[in-house]
């Protein structure tokens, strides 16, 4: 896939003085890799991880122990850990990649025999066995997900779904009951890009509404990101990334009624350079001085907008590095 990666946004505040619970994937423990990565980018927060055991109805009996003791601010789990997380009901929870038919993925897998450990455990065990026996206590325990589904637990569940995923499928599955389903570009397997640009946005936006927090709104015209070859003015997704550290940042793109067609198009274009945080934020309008908001910085302006205007392209603002000198001047305001 031909992409750009931007600025890697950094919020050294996300999540202050709150508790992270992590649910890890099939096979891996409490010292997984994303546990280091949540440690490292959430200082501020405490994250709670525990080897969860073979057997699912124990591991899911220490997960309800956990939640009642620690009764986390926000639950994320990985793969298998998604497919428990979902059944985690009364708090905020982010699936990524959930492994939603265990059973079946265990079998399509290769997953029978004996396996090894991904990651240390606690209790120093290297390896473990899966068998047919156990492949049926996974396909009976995931008939327990979508069980409490209502619209108050659609509004605390995001899903994350990788578009190169080789192991799990599951995006239509959890669309058909919770709303918050992301794309990201990236495979089964967190690593620090899809980290970076997919779960700590949405940490984000969960840590938002926790603290009813109102941000200031960019605007980007899509007039002023698309450059030659088709591919992103330089420095572009730079700005965006760093954007997002401070400000609600939406996309804008002029409304083409009479070609759905052109507006997938944009619409692809838009995700496929700038990822998971375009999620709900593109707006096709032909009444850009209707937007509301804080800002905009649009290659043809109008003269009624509301928002302070940064014009691309005029002798102040010629390039992207220009934008972000003046971003970085404002801090945030």
């Amino acid at each position: 896939m031909n992409t750009h990666p931007f600025q890697l946004p950094r919020y050294p505040d996300l999540l202050q003085g709150k508790k992270l619970m992590y649910v890890h994937g099939f096979g891996s423990s409490a010292q997984s890799g994303t546990v280091g990565r949540l440690r490292e980018m959430l200082p501020s927060a405490t994250i709670i991880a525990e080897d969860l055991p073979l057997h699912p109805q124990e591991a899911m009996n220490l997960l309800h122990a956990l939640t009642e003791s620690e009764k986390p601010d926000l639950i994320l789990g990985t793969s298998m850990g998604g497919m428990y997380t979902e059944m985690l009901h009364g708090f905020d929870r982010i699936l990524v990649n959930p492994a939603f038919e265990m059973g079946e993925t265990m079998k399509e897998h290769g997953m029978i025999g004996a396996q090894a450990y991904q990651n240390p455990r606690k209790d120093g065990v290297q390896e473990f066995l899966v068998n047919k026996a156990l492949v049926k206590e996974y396909a009976a325990v995931t008939q327990s997900c979508f069980t409490e589904v209502n619209p108050e637990e659609q509004k605390r569940v995001y899903g994350l779904f990788g578009d190169e995923d080789d192991t799990v499928h599951t995006y239509d599955l959890f669309a058909g009951h919770y709303p918050q389903a992301i794309r990201f570009h990236g495979g089964h397997r967190m690593n620090d890009r899809s980290f970076m640009h997919a779960v700590l946005p949405v940490i984000r936006w969960v840590d938002d509404r926790q603290e009813n927090r109102k941000r200031p709104i960019v605007y980007l015209h899509i007039n002023c990101l698309r450059g030659n070859f088709d591919k992103p003015e330089g420095s572009s997704q730079k700005a965006f990334g760093m954007l997002l550290e401070h400000y609600e940042v939406y996309f804008v793109a002029p409304s083409l009624s009479t070609n759905p067609a052109g507006m997938e198009e944009t619409m692809a274009w838009i995700f496929r350079y700038f990822d998971a945080p375009t999620w709900n934020h593109v707006i096709f309008t032909n009444q850009k001085h209707l937007l509301i908001g804080d800002y905009i910085i649009d290659r043809s302006p109008e003269e009624s907008f509301v928002n302070t205007l940064i014009e691309f392209g005029s002798d102040e603002f010629k390039t992207w590095d220009a934008v972000i000198d003046y971003f970085t001047l404002l801090g945030g305001q």
